[in-house]
């Protein structure tokens, strides 16, 4: 199955890094960073190109770019990895719809344009025969969407909730553990690599919301967008607050929260007794989904990191290779 890759940040990287070592059957004849960009219809040398990026950062030819993937290159999918606009969904959006427009398939971890134009996206692929997919762009590794719409079909689902942000996450996780302020444990999460130098979309609850909008459009065909969630970040949290929660064994987590059937979807600081299954630690995310047949189901993982990502996208490409076997 031949694949283009859009944008080589940690995400496509990671990704061709877990395409050269394992055998999945995969042939890269595209590839696009933000400066250059590279097409071989009989494949492109991974390990190449990755030097290529490490020592003169860019993959290619500077005189192509992403659009001419899109719209000459010869793949059979297009794996659009480039960093998110929330805003707009762009240029990520024009990238996709014009990939599906030429009948290819999509797989992507870029919230943006899945949060903007979900039901958009979706016809279109319904239009022309082929798949869009998603699943990297919720809970990284952990298998959200294939869950939904392939472990539980049938069930009727009714609410979901979930720590949806590993970097928040751990800032809470460290104002409990050791008593820092807000402003140490941000300052430590930067160390360590978990937080932005500008971390406003995770502390504001603004990552978590659009995850939350991507899930509750996938479930229950809806066409929220971001400013239809009602947002709460922990940039305001003491540790007061969180010793408070501790004298009544419990803790606060970021949580968010689609509940149709009330009208709920929010995102916000939550008081949680710490036996509670959505109560991890560190960067972990974790993801409960209420159904009618199968209870609740919990699932707990690795939220981020390239290597993470990679699988889930890997996991998409694996499915559409298999669903669509005899078309490539």
């Amino acid at each position: 199955m031949k694949v283009a890759i859009l944008g080589m940040g940690a995400v496509g990287r990671g990704l061709l890094e877990m395409a050269d070592q394992k055998d999945l059957g995969l042939v890269v004849t595209g590839i696009a960073d933000s400066k250059s960009a590279l097409m071989d219809k009989d494949g492109i040398h991974i390990d190449e190109v990755l030097e290529a990026k490490r020592v003169h950062g860019f993959c290619g030819d500077k005189s192509l770019s992403a659009v001419d993937i899109v719209n000459h290159a010869d793949y059979d999918v297009l794996v659009e990895v480039t960093p998110t606009n929330a805003t707009t969904g762009e240029p990520a959006l024009t990238f996709i719809r014009s990939a599906l427009e030429r009948g290819k398939h999509v797989v992507t971890s870029n919230k943006g344009p899945i949060a903007r134009k979900y039901s958009l996206l979706q016809s279109l692929a319904e239009k022309h025969g082929v798949s869009i997919r998603f699943e990297a762009t919720v809970c990284g590794a952990i298998p959200v969407m294939h869950t939904l719409k392939q472990g539980l079909a049938g069930n009727r689902v009714l609410a979901v909730f979930g720590v949806l942000n590993g970097t928040s996450n751990y800032i809470l996780t460290r104002m409990e553990a050791e008593g820092l302020t807000y402003e140490q444990a941000l300052m430590e999460a930067r160390e360590m690599g978990y937080a932005e130098a500008d971390p406003t979309y995770d502390v504001k609850g603004i990552d978590a919301a659009i995850k939350l909008v991507i899930l509750s459009n996938t479930i229950w065909g809806l066409d929220t967008v971001l400013e239809d969630v009602e947002i709460t970040g922990i940039d305001c949290l003491t540790t007061d607050a969180l010793r408070l929660a501790d004298d009544q064994n419990c803790t606060i987590r970021l949580i968010a929260q689609s509940i149709p059937s009330r009208g709920v979807l929010r995102v916000s600081p939550r008081i949680l007794p710490k036996t509670h299954p959505l109560v991890v630690e560190g960067t972990l995310n974790a993801v409960t989904i209420e159904t009618d047949m199968a209870g609740e189901i919990t699932m707990i993982g690795k939220g981020a990191g390239s290597v993470e990502t990679a699988s889930a996208i890997i996991g998409d490409l694996m499915f559409i290779r298999d669903h669509y076997a005899g078309r490539h």
